[in-house]
């Protein structure tokens, strides 16, 4: 049985691993990216290139998008040279994007009209679970389409779980951001607290990340910054921006979120000098460099 051809939109820090975990599992592959450099090595692999969203939906069967923001999956989707404009009845749409539950409901609907299934799909476990292929992915959306997209699901992560209908995935995602969120502030003050009474904060570190302090950040993301190593696994500006759609959600749901708030403005001064660009584990720098300010 032949497989289904892959149109895959957006090959940044983790899509290029995710396109590439589909492509060595024998999927016909079409890519795009707006940087086209940043697919050079999938297509050397045996990739096609498109010239846009619409050209690489025009003969798939599945679409994968993973963008920065939602105003680019907005672009991709209902542009002028976007995936609405030629893709087939019967394909499916499956964003992978970390975006606005609105946005997920929006594109389903209009998926749904078309004859077409879409799925809200974003993933947790930034670069390197996308490059070892155990990313969490959280789904919403129809179940006939879930299990339509559970082969691809599973090559490209480990836990898999569909949460209820459109706009559930990303519901999902803002859950995990919003836990990630205040863990990240607390870790960053206790690597400080750790340096500043005079202790060696990766022994520290070995102490703690196994007790009842333990996370996936303290184990994966604070060594990074130990080391000095500020690569973005996650850029700081997509967590803004992630914490901002939380935000905004939470306040549609009248629910404050006073932890998630700090945070966010924490990481807005960190962006302020000249952090955006990097993980968001240089939090970690901006406490131990003792940078924050007091207001």
């Amino acid at each position: 049985m032949s497989k289904e051809r892959i149109a895959f939109i957006g090959i940044g820090v983790m899509g290029n691993s995710m396109a590439g975990h589909l492509l060595d599992a024998g999927y016909p592959l079409t890519v795009f990216n707006r940087t086209q450099s940043k697919a050079d090595d999938l297509v050397a692999r045996g990739a096609s290139w498109a010239e846009s969203p619409a050209a690489a939906a025009a003969e798939a069967d599945i679409v994968i998008t993973i963008v920065g923001f939602p105003a680019d999956v907005e672009a991709t989707y209902f542009g002028d040279s976007g995936v609405f404009k030629t893709i087939r009845s019967g394909a499916l749409v499956i964003d992978m994007t970390t975006s606005s539950p609105l946005l997920a409901k929006r594109i389903a609907e209009a998926a749904s009209d078309k004859g077409i299934g879409a799925l809200d799909a974003p993933v947790s476990g930034g670069d390197l679970g996308a490059r070892e292929a155990r990313l969490s992915i959280m789904v919403g959306g129809e179940k006939s389409d879930f299990d339509r997209a559970m082969p691809l699901f599973d090559i490209m992560g480990k836990n898999i779980q569909l949460q209820g209908p459109a706009g559930s995935g990303q519901y999902t995602k803002m859950c995990n951001q919003i836990a990630i969120a205040s863990g990240m502030v607390a870790i960053g003050e206790a690597l400080a607290y750790a340096k500043v009474a005079g202790l060696d904060p990766k022994q520290v570190l070995a102490s703690i990340e196994t007790g009842a302090a333990g996370s996936w950040s303290l184990s994966n993301l604070a060594p990074r910054a130990l080391d000095g190593d500020f690569a973005p696994g996650f850029f700081v500006k997509h967590f803004i921006k992630d914490m901002g759609i939380a935000l905004e959600s939470a306040a549609e749901m009248g629910l404050k979120l006073p932890g998630l708030e700090l945070a966010k403005s924490l990481y807005g001064k960190l962006s302020a000098q000249g952090g955006a660009d990097e993980g968001t584990q240089a939090l970690f720098r901006f406490y131990m460099e003792g940078k924050q300010s007091a207001d």
